[in-house]
């Protein structure tokens, strides 16, 4: 048996800290799919103008099409590294898991994501990377539908936009108001709408996905919730 759960769902529905969290509970390795999409998001940003100011429409003007943008990542390269239970995103040997948290990468990674040769790209680094693996939770917005559709366990966190939009504050230590909520759901439901309607890999919940509404869950709660679904399918 694969021994793969999937997690998906939309952003700041908890997918990477539940799937982190899973994973420790079971001693299974964590793989966050959206790490590469930042990391080879943040190499095509830095390739583009001085200080890596460009943007995504740069990349355009330039001639960057996604055979060009999968060459980079050939080239520099952008991969995966298992550290510890933990895969990591590296560009050309650095660590870049906190650089590809910034607001800049943030902005561009919906649009790069939807390249179609990119998407074909970064599968097969995950699939290739989690071969081997004795057990590995995976999250993103397509593993359970595209990556990994034959993983026996797949999770669709969902929760209300503003619901997200508070815990997504809450994280970067802002002061939760009525206005910063209000603007960070709309900034969300636009990130919404971009991942469920883009011609590849849309974000949906497979047709066997279990889907967890995490509105009312605490963190544990919903971490519980998934290793026991896991425990009851995986033999120990």
């Amino acid at each position: 048996m694969l021994r793969v759960i999937a997690i998906d769902g939309p952003a700041a529905s908890g997918k990477s800290s539940t799937a982190g969290l899973v994973a420790e509970r079971l001693g299974w390795a964590h793989l966050d799919s959206g790490a590469l999409y930042r990391a080879l998001t943040l190499a095509a940003l830095d390739t583009i103008g001085e200080g890596g100011r460009g943007t995504l429409k740069d990349m355009e003007g330039e001639g960057w099409s996604g055979p060009r943008i999968v060459a980079l990542a050939e080239q520099l390269p952008v991969r995966l590294v298992l550290t510890g239970d933990v895969f990591r995103p590296e560009v050309a040997g650095v660590d870049v898991e906190e650089a590809i948290r910034s607001d800049r990468v943030t902005r561009h990674v919906s649009a790069l994501a939807a390249i179609p040769e990119v998407r074909t790209w970064v599968n097969a680094q995950q699939r290739r990377a989690v071969a081997g693996v004795g057990g590995v939770v995976v999250d993103g917005r397509d593993i359970g539908t595209v990556v990994f559709p034959e993983a026996p366990l797949k999770i669709f966190l969902t929760a209300t936009a503003d619901e997200r939009a508070r815990r997504r504050l809450s994280q970067r230590g802002q002061v939760v108001d009525v206005d910063l909520v209000r603007r960070e759901s709309q900034a969300l439901a636009v990130r919404d709408a971009a991942d469920s309607t883009r011609p590849i890999a849309p974000l949906k919940p497979a047709a066997d996905a279990v889907l967890l509404d995490t509105t009312a869950l605490t963190l544990q709660q919903q971490v519980a919730r998934v290793v026991e679904l896991a425990r009851g399918l995986f033999p120990a």
